[in-house]
């Protein structure tokens, strides 16, 4: 059998030219007709990975809502054990003495009130100015008769002038509610119906506006105030909100604002100098009856870095595995401790080693308080003066920065290493102090890293500051009830700390942020990052 597709014009040559020409157009029809299949064969394959990638989505999704289900519903798993219980219990003991305490002060303060105002009001601070932009409301206060109250006189008298003085209030938060009233317009003669379609908002037909679910998102994650207590909270405004509608808003709110995390772990990647560093959280394990323990990972751009910024990213474990998934191809220097979880992350894509000063400085900073050497002593103060340079070149660029480091700090850095090495030969194996001087001289190569590179810090400690509000949030909220729940927690409070970074108030970025979200081209999602956001007017 002939196969037209490799039939050419040549292949005709004895025929007239009326039937050359159309076997002439057969073939190029033939010919594009092909092109047409193998473009939609093309086409049908990509359909097919992406139909794969959805269908693998929604398989992660079902197991994780049937293993919600199992372990709400389940017969041997209650929804909180008993020591559970015990954590709430004991986070609202901790209240109560603390309450006690403070009232406690306050009324050894008040027996000593009399005897000492004449005092107080000499060591009394001189009081800050109010803001500006703060609402003004005056009240004004003049006498009822400005006649002159002397008997033989009773003239009228002249204002010469005003004391003003300022005091501070507060109007607790007030709920409102919108109406949004759409007219609906009708031809009777074409029987068409006009009106002004609805605004698309993160929850459709919802009760919450994007103030509202904002407003949630930072109540928990910034304020570190748990549903339950939200609940009764807003109950005192009249508004009955259920600590499970509070916790359905947030899961909203959370996966509206996932494609922007996305982009800010982009950007805080894009950073060639990134501190990293983690800390525990628990996470309940309903299956067993009590919490586990799990990891936020915390990532943050170059201390030196003009736009800063903070990517967390919550874990199961602290393996090498987490923050090698995290960094995927990055390359660059990474400031972080001596855990040995990161030797494996920096054998990859040629990544150098940071180190961090203030670990090293308070393992000598122990021998101090334990009385343990003169060493420690001794090392604090040699510590210092290159922390001194160092805050007096902070405010340089980093190339600047670089030529005094090395001219100022650097035979500082020499002098260091000799002397450590030295009172290392003097004291034993084994000691506290041979452990300290161990732990600088063993990693030296890394605590020296910032002498060849201004965007290195001499330590870790701005991401460190940056993890405490997980450490504080751990207080309040105790555990994260499941690891979606820790992701979801991780992105909102990676959106949060980097909006407090860059001047913004989280509650205004987050809700400006969610009432534009939903509109909001995917391909210009970086412009709602916190160091390029603009309010909307």
């Amino acid at each position: 059998m002939v196969d037209i597709h490799t039939l050419s014009l040549e292949s005709f040559k004895g025929l007239n030219a009326e039937v050359t020409a159309k076997i002439s157009e057969l073939i190029e029809s033939i010919q594009e007709q092909a092109k047409q299949i193998a473009q939609q064969a093309h086409a049908l394959e990509f359909k097919d990975e992406t139909l794969k990638l959805k269908d693998a989505k929604l398989e992660k999704v079902l197991f994780e809502l049937g293993r919600l289900k199992a372990w709400k519903f389940g017969a041997k798993t209650e929804a909180m054990s008993a020591q559970q219980r015990q954590l709430f219990e004991e986070s609202l003991a901790e209240d109560q003495a603390d309450l006690e305490l403070q009232l406690a002060a306050l009324n050894k303060t008040d027996s000593k009130a009399e005897a000492s105002t004449q005092d107080e009001s000499k060591r009394r601070p001189r009081r800050d100015m109010l803001p500006e932009h703060l609402r003004r409301v005056e009240h004004h206060h003049e006498p009822q008769d400005t006649n002159c109250p002397t008997p033989d006189c009773g003239q009228a008298m002249v204002r010469m002038g005003e004391d003003v003085s300022e005091r501070l209030d507060i109007v607790p938060a007030e709920f409102f509610v919108h109406r949004h009233i759409r007219g609906k317009w009708v031809c009777k003669c074409c029987q068409i119906l006009v009106q002004e379609s609805a605004e698309p908002q993160v929850i459709d037909k919802g009760m919450p506006t994007a103030g509202l679910i904002a407003h949630t998102l930072v109540s928990r994650f910034a304020h570190h105030i748990p549903y339950y207590r939200q609940e009764s909270i807003n109950a005192r405004s009249g508004v009955h909100t259920p600590r499970s509608t509070l916790a359905a808003w947030s899961g909203a709110g959370g996966a509206a604002l996932h494609p922007l995390y996305e982009a800010l772990r982009e950007f805080v990647l894009s950073s060639a100098v990134v501190q990293a560093d983690e800390t525990p959280v628990n996470m309940l394990d309903p299956g067993a009856g009590k919490t586990k323990r799990a990891y936020m990972w915390g990532y943050a751009r170059g201390v030196f870095e003009d736009a800063p910024a903070v990517v967390y990213d919550f874990c199961v474990g602290r393996g090498a595995q987490y923050p090698i998934e995290f960094l995927g191809e990055w390359s660059g220097t990474l400031v972080r401790d001596e855990y040995k979880g990161y030797d494996s992350v920096l054998a990859l894509h040629g990544r150098k080693a940071a180190g961090c000063l203030a670990h090293a400085r308070r393992k000598f900073d122990e021998l101090i308080k334990n009385n343990a050497s003169p060493v420690g002593a001794q090392a604090i103060r040699r510590i210092a003066e290159i922390y001194r340079i160092e805050r007096e070149l902070k405010v340089l660029s980093p190339e600047d920065r670089l030529v005094q480091r090395q001219a100022r700090a650097g035979p500082l850095w020499v002098a260091l290493e000799q002397w450590m090495k030295l009172e290392r030969q003097r004291v034993p194996d084994g000691g506290a102090t041979a452990k300290a001087l161990n732990y600088s001289l063993n990693h030296w190569d890394a605590l020296v890293a910032n002498l060849g590179d201004g965007h290195v810090p001499l330590d870790n400690n701005h991401l460190e500051n940056l993890m405490r509000p997980w450490a504080m949030g751990r207080k309040a909220w105790l555990f994260c009830g499941s690891e979606l729940a820790g992701q979801r927690a991780a992105v909102v409070m990676s959106l949060v700390v980097s909006a407090r970074l860059n001047g913004h108030d989280p509650w205004s970025y987050l809700k400006d942020v969610l009432t534009r979200l939903p509109t909001h081209p995917n391909r210009d999602i970086a412009d709602l990052l916190p160091h390029r956001w603009q309010a909307a007017i």
